[in-house]
C-alpha cells in the first residue's frame, strides 16, 4: 500500500497544554486538509528547543499555558525565528489581546471555538504565503546564474537556439514551484518533450502521466482523471485509481486542454483550485500530490474571447507559461538537428549514415515545416529508408517539397538573389565583389544564422565569422 506523503514538506507545531484539543486540531487539520505533518508539544518550555531543529515551518500557539504563557513566548519566537509565521488559538474572544499579540509579531489570531472552517482555511493561507516566499526566494537568486543547474533534463531537446535556451532557464526557475506549467505551441514542436524536461528538473519521486485529454466526453474525462469506488456506476465491479493518483509525487501532463468542454473545465479548474478531489462515487475527497503540465496548440486566449474557454481557468493555468517557437522560427537549428535525426535512422536501420549535400540545407531552409520538427524527422527517416545512395540529394525530398524549380524560395530570399543582382550589373563582378555577394545571399537565405550559411557556402563557421568581422572593420573605416 502506497504510504501518504508528508503535507507540507516542513512540520507544524502545535502548542497546547490541554492533550484533548491537541489530538483534536491534528485531526481536523488533516481531514479538512490534507494536513498531516505535525508536531504536537504540550510543554511550552520545550518549543524552543523544537524550533532549534531547523524542521518546523509554522507554529499554532495558544496563550495560556503553565511555565511560559503563549505571550510571553510569541516575542521570542519572533526575535529569535522571524521566518516563522506564529499563528495564535486562544479561548479568549478579546479584541484587545488579538491586537496586542498582533503587536508582539503574531502572523494570525483565532479564537478556538471559531468554526472550523475559518481556522483551516488560516493555516492554509498561512501555506500558502510560506510557499509563495520561498519560491520568490529561489527565483530571485537563480535568476542571477546564466548557466542550467540540470542540463540533463533538456538532453532530449536538441537545440543551440538562445530562445530555447531561454525558455530551459525559465523553466528550471519555475519548477521550483507548485503551480501549474501551461506549454503551447505549434504541433510537432515537441511540447511532450518539455512537459518531460519539466518533470526531470523538478526531480520527482513519482512518475510522469501522460494522457491526451481530446476526445474524452465529461464522464471519462472525470473517470480517467479522478477514478471511482465499487458501485460507482453499472460496470463498475471494483475500484479504480484515477491518474491523478497514479500520478503522486511526480507530474500529470493533460496535453490538448484546448478541446476540453465547459464542464471538463470546469472540474479542472476545481482541481487546481482546491488541490483535492473526489472520485466518481465517493463522498470523501483526496489530495491532490502531484505537479500538473498542460499543452494545446489552440490560442486560448482566443478561445476565451470567443467563450469556448473558461477567463478563471485560462488565467490559473497562465501563471507559468511557455511557447515554443516553431521550426521555421529557429532555422539555426536545422543542421544539428538533420544531424541528430540522420544519426538515430542510420542506427535504427543499421546502415551507414549518408551525407547530406549542400542543396538540402538550402531547400529545407527554404520550406516553411508546417508540421516543425516532427515533420523534419519524418521528411528525413523517409527520405533514407527509400533513398539507395550514400547521399541524401533534392530529390529525396521532392515528394513533399516538389521538383526544384517549383518550390518558391520565400520572398526575403528573392529579393537579395545574387542571381538578380548579377543580371542588374552594368560591369561583371570581380572574384572578391561575387563571394561578397554569395555570402550575402547565404546570410539571407539561412535567416542570418552563421552555422546554415557556413554549410550553404562549403566554409567551417569560424571561417565566415571571420570574413564578416573582415567585412565590418572595412566598412566602418570608410
Amino acid at each position: 500500500m502506497q504510504e501518504t506523503p508528508l503535507y507540507p514538506s516542513y512540520k507544524i507545531l502545535l502548542v497546547d497544554d490541554e492533550a484533548p484539543w491537541l489530538r483534536s486540531l491534528g485531526i481536523i487539520l488533516e481531514r479538512s486538509a490534507g494536513i498531516n505533518n505535525c508536531v504536537k508539544c504540550l510543554d511550552s518550555r520545550q518549543v524552543m528547543d523544537i524550533l532549534a531543529t531547523g524542521e518546523v515551518g509554522i507554529v499554532l500557539l495558544d496563550l495560556t499555558m503553565p511555565h511560559l504563557s503563549g505571550e510571553e513566548l510569541l516575542p521570542l519566537i519572533a526575535e529569535e525565528y522571524p521566518d516563522i509565521p506564529v499563528i495564535i488559538l486562544s479561548g479568549m474572544n478579546q479584541l484587545e489581546t488579538a491586537i496586542n499579540c498582533m503587536k508582539l509579531g503574531a502572523f494570525d489570531y483565532f479564537v478556538k471555538t471559531d468554526e472550523e472552517k475559518r481556522l483551516v482555511n488560516g493555516v492554509l493561507r498561512t501555506i500558502k504565503m510560506l510557499e509563495l516566499q520561498r519560491e520568490n526566494l529561489e527565483l530571485s537568486t537563480q535568476f542571477l546564474s546564466d548557466t542550467l543547474h540540470c542540463p540533463e533534463a533538456f538532453q532530449a531537446i536538441v537545440t543551440q537556439d538562445p530562445a530555447m535556451l531561454a525558455i530551459f532557464k525559465y523553466l528550471e526557475l519555475v519548477t521550483k514551484s507548485n503551480q501549474p506549467i501551461l506549454v503551447t505551441g505549434e504541433s510537432g514542436v515537441g511540447k511532450e518533450l518539455f512537459a518531460r524536461a519539466i518533470h526531470l528538473c523538478g526531480q520527482c519521486s513519482g512518475p510522469l502521466v501522460p494522457v491526451n485529454v481530446a476526445g474524452l466526453d465529461d464522464t471519462i474525462f472525470a473517470d480517467t482523471l479522478f477514478g471511482h469506488v465499487k458501485g460507482a456506476f453499472t460496470g463498475a465491479n471494483e475500484v479504480r485509481m484515477g491518474l491523478v493518483e497514479n500520478a503522486s509525487g511526480g507530474t500529470l501532463f493533460l496535453d490538448e486542454i484546448g478541446d476540453l468542454s465547459q464542464v471538463s473545465q470546469l472540474k479542472l479548474l476545481r482541481l487546481l483550485q482546491e488541490g483535492e478531489y473526489i472520485p466518481l462515487g465517493s463522498d470523501r475527497p483526496k489530495r491532490l500530490n502531484a505537479r500538473i503540465v498542460v499543452a494545446t496548440n489552440q490560442d486560448l486566449l482566443a478561445r476565451q474571447a470567443a467563450g469556448t474557454f473558461r477567463k478563471d481557468l485560462y488565467y490559473r493555468l497562465n501563471i507559468h507559461h511557455v511557447c515554443i517557437p516553431p521550426l521555421r522560427e529557429r532555422l539555426g537549428d536545422l543542421p544539428i538537428l538533420i544531424d541528430h535525426f540522420l544519426d538515430e535512422v542510420a542506427r535504427q536501420l543499421r546502415i551507414r549514415k549518408p551525407v547530406v549535400s549542400r542543396e538540402v540545407f538550402l531547400r529545407l531552409a527554404n520550406y516553411s515545416f508546417p508540421g516543425n520538427v516532427r515533420e523534419l524527422k519524418s521528411l528525413l527517416y523517409d527520405a533514407v529508408s527509400a533513398g539507395k545512395s550514400k547521399v541524401l540529394t533534392v530529390a529525396a525530398f521532392e515528394k513533399v517539397l516538389g521538383p526544384a524549380g517549383k518550390n518558391p524560395l520565400r520572398k526575403s530570399v528573392e529579393a537579395g538573389s545574387a542571381h538578380n543582382c548579377f543580371e542588374q550589373c552594368t560591369q561583371f563582378p570581380t572574384i572578391q565583389e561575387a563571394i561578397e555577394q554569395l555570402v550575402s545571399e547565404a546570410l539571407v537565405r539561412s535567416g542570418n544564422n552563421q552555422t546554415l550559411a557556413a554549410r550553404l557556402l562549403g566554409i567551417s563557421q569560424p571561417a565566415l565569422s571571420k570574413r564578416l568581422k573582415q567585412r565590418k572593420k572595412i566598412t566602418s573605416s570608410r
